[in-house]
C-alpha cells in the first residue's frame, strides 16, 4: 500500500511540469523532470553531510586511491556531490545558473554522474536556459522537500513510480518499449507469489527474496515485485536485480534504486542476450516483459558461439529460435537463473512462440524442452489492445522447476481475453485495462482450475502431452511410365539416337533403357526422367531389393498427437510407442482411403505447441438458410419502396 501524502509531491512536480509547455513536446516532460527529481532528492538526502563530504574531499584530491569508497563513507550514503553547491545557493546567481548546475551534475560521485549523463540532462537544461525558464524550474524544486525525515525510501519510490507512469503514459506513443501497464505487472506479481511462494513468505519470520528482470526496462516490475512481497510480509528482505539495454531507461530504473537507498549495482546496462551482468546469480522469482518480434541478427554470432558451444551447460541449449523473434532467447536466459531448489518465472509473451516453428525447430525444440522437464505451470492470455504501442494479444506465461504435487505433468490454461475494460480515453494503442477486480477473478481462476473452477469454459487443465506430437511422413509408390514424344526427342541434344524411339511407351525404366544403346548411364537416366509420366494404373516402380519407391509427388505429412503418458517413458519405450502410434493412425485414418500408403518412420519429427485459441473455441452453427433468405426478401423489398421514392 502506497504511503500516505505522497499523492501530494506528485501533484507539485506534475504542476511543474506545466513550466515545460512550449519549450518542449509532451512527451519529454518526463525526461526533464525524473532528472531534476532525482537531483533534487540527493541534494536533500546529502545535505546533513554536505560539509564533511566538502573538507574530506579536500584533503583527498581527484587521483587519490580509494577516493570514492572514503567519501561515500563520509557521505553515509552511496553517492555524493563534491560541489559546494545546493538547489538553494544555485539560486543566488541566476545570470550563471545553467552554468552552475552543470558544474553542480559533474561534481557528482561516478556511479551518480553516470545515470544523469544517460539522461542526456544537458540539452534540456541548454533548452530551458534559453527558454527563460530553468531558473524557474529549479525554485519550485528547492522548495519540494524530499528530505528523508519528511519523505522515505519506500515513498519516495512511490512517488517516482507514479511520475513515471503518469509521464509514460503522457509519451504513449513510445512508452511500450519500456514501459508494461502496471496492472498487468500485477497479475504477474501476484500469481508468481501465489500458492506455495504466498505461504513461504508469510510464514517465514523474515524471508529474503531475490527478484530479477532481465529486461528490466524502467523497473517496473522489479519494483512492483519488492513491494507486493513487503505487503505480505513487512520484515521481507527482497533483494532486486535487472539489466537493461537502452541507457536512458536504465538510468530511469538506476535512479528509482537510488531513490529507494538501493545498491545501484542492482541495475545493469548492458544486453542480457550477450552479456549476462547476474551470470553467476540464481533467483527465487524471475519476470520479464522482453520486446516482441526483436530480430537479433546484429549480434547474433556470440549466440550462437555459445549455443554450439556450451549447449546445455550454457543458457541456449535447447535451440535458437528465428532471428525474427528473440523473445524465446529471454525465456531461456531466464530459466537457466533459476535455483535448483524451486524458482518461479513469469513472462509476458505475444502469440507467436505458443506455435511457431515446425517440428524440430528452434521454437519447437525450446517448447519440447520445456514442457520434458515439466516447468510450464500456466499460461494466462491477456484482453487484446492492452499495451501502449501494439493492440496484439499477449500472454502471460508461468513456469517453475518446484511444481505442487496438483500441478505436476499439466499445464492450466486462462482464457482472459473478455476479462478486460474499455478505457474512457485511449493512450496510444491501449485502449483496455484490467480492473482490481478483473486481476483478483483471473488469479482465482488459475488458482482453482483444478477444484472449484474446474468446470468454468474460461479453464482448461491439460497434460503436458497435449501439446506434443509427432510428424509423420506418409508415403506412396511411385507409378510410372515413359512414353517418348517427338517433343521430348527434339530438345535433346542426342536427337538422332533417339529419334526411333518416338511413339514409343515403356511399362519399366529398364526397358528404356535397353534402347538406349551407346549412352552413358547418366545421360539414360536424364532422358527418362524427361519422358516420365504419372500414371496410377501403371505398375509400381521399385528400387533395391524389390521396395517400392516413393513418389515425391504423393507424399504427403501429417501430425499424430503424443501417446499418452510418453512422456514419462524412457528412450527405447518412447521410440516403440511412436512407431505403434503412427502405424495405428496409419490403419485407421489413412488406409481406408489410401491402401497403398505407408509410413517412413526414419523421418518422423517430434514437436511441441501450444493451440491456447483452439483449445477455447467454441462451434458457432450457422444460421438457418430460411432465416437468411428472409432477411434478403426483407432487404429487397426495402430497396423497391426506396426506389420509388426516388422515382417521384
Amino acid at each position: 500500500m502506497a504511503p500516505k501524502g505522497f499523492e501530494d509531491k506528485v501533484a507539485f512536480v506534475w504542476k511543474v511540469a506545466d513550466k515545460l509547455r512550449g519549450t518542449f513536446k509532451q512527451h519529454e516532460y518526463g525526461s526533464v523532470m525524473l532528472p531534476l527529481l532525482v537531483l533534487r532528492r540527493m541534494d536533500a538526502v546529502l545535505a546533513p553531510t554536505k560539509q564533511a563530504v566538502l573538507t574530506t574531499a579536500a584533503k583527498f584530491p581527484e587521483g587519490t586511491a580509494g577516493r570514492d569508497e572514503i567519501l561515500k563513507r563520509t557521505a553515509a550514503n552511496r553517492f555524493y556531490n563534491t560541489s559546494p553547491l545546493s538547489f538553494q545557493s544555485l539560486l543566488a546567481d541566476d545570470k550563471n545558473i545553467a552554468d552552475n548546475l552543470f558544474a553542480y551534475i559533474r561534481a557528482l560521485s561516478p556511479d551518480a554522474y553516470r545515470v544523469m549523463d544517460a539522461y542526456r540532462f544537458d540539452g534540456k537544461i541548454e533548452r530551458m536556459d534559453r527558454a527563460g525558464i530553468l531558473y524557474a524550474v529549479l525554485a519550485d524544486f528547492a522548495d519540494l522537500d524530499l528530505g528523508p525525515a519528511t519523505v522515505g525510501n519506500e515513498a519516495m519510490g512511490y512517488i517516482f513510480e507514479e511520475l513515471l507512469r503518469k509521464f509514460s503514459e503522457m509519451s504513449n506513443e513510445t512508452a511500450g518499449e519500456h514501459y508494461t501497464p502496471r496492472e498487468v505487472i500485477r497479475l504477474m506479481v501476484t500469481l508468481l507469489v501465489s500458492g506455495k511462494k504466498h505461504e513461504e513468505i508469510i510464514a517465514n519470520p523474515v524471508p529474503v527474496v531475490t527478484v530479477y528482470d532481465p529486461a528490466a526496462g524502467t523497473g517496473g516490475m522489479l519494483m512492483t515485485a519488492k513491494h507486493e512481497i513487503e505487503h505480505l510480509n513487512p520484515k521481507a528482505k527482497v533483494i532486486v536485480a535487472g539489466q537493461e539495454l537502452n541507457d536512458e531507461t536504465w538510468a530511469i530504473a538506476q535512479s528509482d534504486l537510488m531513490m529507494q537507498g538501493i545498491d545501484p549495482s542492482r541495475m545493469r546496462n548492458g544486453n542480457t542476450l550477450t552479456d549476462d551482468a547476474f551470470a553467476d546469480e540464481k533467483f527465487d522469482l524471475i519476470l520479464a516483459n522482453p520486446p516482441y518480434g526483436v530480430d537479433w541478427k546484429a549480434y547474433a554470432a556470440p549466440i550462437r558461439d555459445e549455443h554450439q558451444r556450451l549447449g546445455h551447460n550454457g543458457r541456449f541449449g535447447a535451440g535458437l529460435p528465428r532471428v525474427s523473434d528473440g523473445s524465446f532467447l529471454f525465456l531461456q536466459h531466464m530459466l537457466s537463473h533459476m535455483k535448483p531448489m524451486g524458482s518461479r518465472v513469469g513472462i509476458v509473451l505475444s502469440g507467436s512462440p505458443l506455435f511457431s516453428g515446425q517440428a524440430g525447430s528452434g521454437e519447437s525444440e525450446i517448447r519440447r524442452w520445456i514442457l520434458e522437464n515439466d516447468w510450464l505451470e500456466g499460461i494466462v492470455a491477456l484482453p487484446d489492445q492492452m499495451f501502449y504501442n501494439t493492440g496484439i494479444s499477449t500472454y502471460v506465461w508461468i513456469l517453475t522447476n518446484n511444481k505442487t504435487d496438483r500441478h505436476r505433468g499439466r499445464v492450466t490454461l486462462v482464457d482472459a481475453r473478455e476479462m478486460g475494460t474499455k478505457m474512457r480515453k485511449s493512450l496510444g494503442d491501449k485502449r483496455k485495462e484490467l480492473t482490481d477486480l478483473a486481476i483478483a477473478e483471473i488469479v482465482d481462476l488459475y488458482l482453482g482450475a483444478h477444484e472449484e473452477f474446474a468446470d468454468d469454459p474460461r479453464v482448461k487443465v491439460l497434460t503436458n502431452e497435449t501439446f506434443g506430437f509427432q510428424r509423420i511422413t506418409v508415403e506412396r509408390p511411385m507409378r510410372r511410365r515413359w512414353d517418348v514424344t517427338a517433343e521430348t526427342v527434339a530438345s535433346d541434344e542426342l536427337y538422332a539416337a533417339l529419334a526411333p524411339l518416338v511413339g514409343r511407351t515403356f511399362a519399366a525404366e529398364k526397358d528404356l533403357f535397353k534402347e538406349l544403346n551407346g549412352l552413358s548411364l547418366a545421360q539414360k537416366r536424364r532422358f527418362a526422367r524427361a519422358v516420365a509420366v504419372a500414371d496410377p494404373e501403371a505398375p509400381v516402380v521399385t528400387g533395391r531389393g524389390g521396395k517400392p519407391e516413393p513418389d515425391p509427388d504423393l507424399r504427403d505429412m501429417e501430425n499424430v498427437p503424443l501417446p499418452v503418458g510418453w512422456l514419462d517413458l524412457d528412450e527405447d519405450a518412447r521410440t516403440k510407442a511412436l512407431k505403434d502410434s503412427a502405424e495405428e493412425h496409419l490403419a485407421t485414418e489413412i488406409h481406408p482411403y489410401v491402401q497403398d500408403a505407408w509410413i517412413d518412420h526414419a523421418k518422423t519429427k517430434i514437436g511441441f505447441e501450444i493451440p491456447f485459441t483452439r483449445q477455447f473455441y467454441v462451434y458457432t452453427p450457422p444460421r438457418p438458410v430460411e432465416e437468411i433468405a428472409a432477411e434478403i426478401r426483407e432487404s429487397e423489398d426495402q430497396i423497391q419502396i426506396w426506389m420509388k421514392d426516388l422515382a417521384l
